[in-house]
């Protein structure tokens, strides 16, 4: 294979978008932030930190999984694969499988948060010099076009780790991967990171740990609001609110204001009241055939799946058809 190449395409959406989002979600009730917002560059830096500490079992128990089953994996993908990922990040976890894989013919990261998405493939390109490194920031959730994709032929794989198919609803679950396939064409495959359902006290404290860097990474969102809206939201009268529902099978996650209160954000005014909640997430778990049954719904099929040895966490394969 030739050098590989580095390129970027930035299909973001602009600010207005971001605007109109928190200006809609406020002004509803309940209130709500949509949580792809989360991920600025202060936000990125935050999660990153959040993957880290003790109680948040996610990462580094899926970065287990992918470091146990590396060859197999590798074996299902195949020679030549081109890798999309979606919500790249930090492109962390890829790393173990493009190590593994053999002569990947691309690399495709896709993030909404521009220079971090920036920054993390320019060192992946840098660390692989072989391999094509074809940035997109995008937001994946909805439609986009892919640019050519350099190389010899292999299979199309969407990657899609750390349970962030966990912060759609279940319908919507469907739809994210009938856009996948439509994105990726109909031999693509999906290769997809799901938390599984357990003990509610391992839930809860995953996401709220001692350190409180998750509870930083929610209240984040209002300092962004105040930063890029003009707001001026007086955030120490926001607490993070995070606790498992049982009876939905998802982590909910507030912003709850400790006063009765109102701000100012890109012109508007809101009321807050003393004990109401934005939600700015929910993070569902699942049962192995759970997923299975809704990704069947979307025409994906299961072909294998990895666990780890307490059954924290998966990582599924599906083929379409």
């Amino acid at each position: 294979m030739d050098g590989g190449v580095f390129t970027f395409h930035d299909l973001a959406p602009s600010e207005d978008n971001f605007r109109d989002a928190v200006l809609a979600g406020l002004g509803h009730e309940p209130k709500t932030l949509p949580c792809k917002f989360f991920y600025d560059v202060r936000g990125s830096a935050l999660f990153e930190q959040i993957c880290d500490v003790p109680e948040y079992y996610l990462t580094r128990t899926e970065i287990a999984i992918l470091e146990e089953y590396a060859g197999a994996i590798a074996a299902q993908l195949g020679a030549h694969c081109r890798l999309v990922e979606l919500g790249s990040g930090a492109s962390r976890k890829v790393r173990i499988l493009l190590e593994a894989l053999a002569a990947p013919a691309a690399y495709v990261p896709v993030d909404i948060s521009r220079e971090h998405l920036r920054e993390a493939a320019a060192r992946l390109a840098a660390d692989f010099p072989d391999l094509n490194v074809i940035a997109v920031c995008a937001d994946y959730t909805r439609p986009f076009p892919l640019p050519p994709l350099p190389g010899p032929a292999g299979k199309r794989v969407g990657f899609f780790p750390g349970s962030t198919i966990g912060n759609f609803e279940p319908e919507a679950v469907v739809r994210f991967l009938a856009h996948c396939a439509q994105l990726l064409g109909p031999e693509g495959e999906m290769l997809i990171g799901v938390d599984l359902k357990k003990d509610r006290a391992i839930l809860d404290a995953a996401y709220n740990d001692r350190a409180g860097l998750n509870a930083a990474f929610n209240l984040n969102l209002l300092a962004r609001v105040n930063r890029e809206l003009g707001g001026d939201i007086d955030i120490a009268r926001f607490a993070h609110l995070a606790f498992y529902n049982e009876e939905k099978g998802r982590i909910e996650l507030y912003l709850k204001s400790l006063a009765d209160q109102t701000a100012t954000i890109a012109g508007r005014r809101f009321h807050f009241a003393e004990g109401e909640r934005i939600h700015t997430e929910n993070s569902y778990k699942y049962a192995i055939d759970e997923f299975h049954a809704l990704a069947a719904q979307a025409g994906f099929r299961a072909i294998h799946t990895w666990t780890d040895r307490n059954n924290l966490f998966s990582v599924h394969y599906f083929r379409q058809g």
